[in-house]
């Protein structure tokens, strides 16, 4: 059966109250996990350290911590910590994310995104491990050399904690494959799977691993109605977004997703009406299949067939955006639930 999470965030601009009432109904249907935001508002820690100790048995996942924003012994401490708190149920999910916010938020450079994530995951299978941080990278040397610092191990005992890469070009889902417990997808398609787990296959294959080695897990837009193409026009302009304004002219890696996918010509024309300005033809710009073949929409039995297409091409968990009113939203997470378990 697949597993269903939910995304939480944004609670900065929003009543976090129901932010906790969403998580612990989510709890009571069956919900596997939460993945807490983290891009320019709020962080993706703190929101999880007070789920923690509201909930028992739901996983709390960083959906993602970014690498520029912390040192990797920094994100390890509070890895581990967030471990002890939530006896066991934390999922450590990390991402590069994108030189706007790396360079524009934090003031790091973002070249070589994928070598700092390598050099991340393996100082913090270290600190996992309950072994001393001794690491010589490219970015990252520790103890510094030439200076007073000696090699530490983290004041907590090993700990088996998932890690867990969401990533998009290529050679980064060929790394995912290779070293990463899970695999946090966006911009996938089960109708265009290659797009993405071509890559992560590569990875698995040249690790010597095996796909069942890595829970892939990837978001999905759900909407339940009959009205289709209405709910296919509300979706456009979150399509144009990303398209145009996640990441910059030259980097774009959701862009880039669409491309692989065969939306080429398309990913190109809408962000080249975006960057211009022209978000409202942008959204206009955008086919219907670069929303149907990104979700779950339409009737309930609708629905279920698209649920049982990302199920067949190997997907094992489904991070569920449902787009509804905040006081709907149980109900809308609840008729999900029921069809997820109807698919089996």
């Amino acid at each position: 059966m697949l597993k269903a999470s939910i995304a939480v965030g944004g609670y900065a601009r929003s009543n976090a109250r129901h932010l906790i009432d969403l998580v612990q109904e989510a709890e009571r249907l069956g919900v596997d996990s939460i993945w807490s935001a983290e891009a320019w508002g709020s962080d993706a820690v703190t929101s999880l350290a007070l789920m923690a100790g509201l909930t028992t048995r739901i996983k709390l996942g960083t959906g993602i911590m970014q690498i520029s924003a912390r040192t990797p012994s920094m994100t390890a401490m509070t890895a581990l910590s967030m471990h002890d708190l939530s006896e066991g149920r934390f999922i450590l999910g990390l991402g590069a994310s994108g030189p706007q916010v790396v360079e524009g938020l934090h003031g790091i450079s973002y070249a070589e995104p994928l070598t700092r994530m390598r050099e991340t995951v393996e100082i913090l299978r270290l600190a996992f491990k309950g072994e001393k941080l001794i690491y010589d990278g490219k970015h990252n040397v520790l103890p510094r050399k030439g200076g007073e610092g000696k090699p530490l191990r983290l004041d907590h005992p090993p700990a088996p904690i998932p890690i867990y890469l969401a990533t998009l070009a290529p050679k980064a889902l060929e790394y995912t494959g290779a070293a990463a417990d899970g695999w946090l997808g966006t911009s996938f398609s089960p109708d265009h799977p290659e797009a993405h787990l071509a890559h992560i296959r590569k990875g698995v294959q040249q690790a010597g691993r095996n796909m069942a080695d890595i829970f892939l897990n990837v978001s999905c837009t759900v909407a339940i109605g009959d009205n289709v193409e209405e709910m296919i026009e509300q979706r456009r302009s979150g399509v144009a977004f990303q398209m145009g304004a996640m990441g910059s002219a030259k980097t774009n890696f959701y862009n880039d997703a669409f491309k692989r996918a065969g939306f080429t010509d398309d990913a190109i024309a809408i962000q080249q009406l975006w960057k211009a300005g022209k978000r409202d033809e942008a959204a206009k710009r955008v086919p219907d299949a670069m929303v149907t073949e990104f979700g779950a929409i339409g009737n309930a039995e609708m629905v279920k067939a698209r649920l049982r297409k990302y199920q067949e091409v190997g997907v094992q968990g489904l991070t569920l955006r449902i787009d509804v009113p905040a006081a709907k939203r149980a109900a809308a997470l609840e008729e999900t639930m029921d069809l997820i378990r109807a698919v089996g």
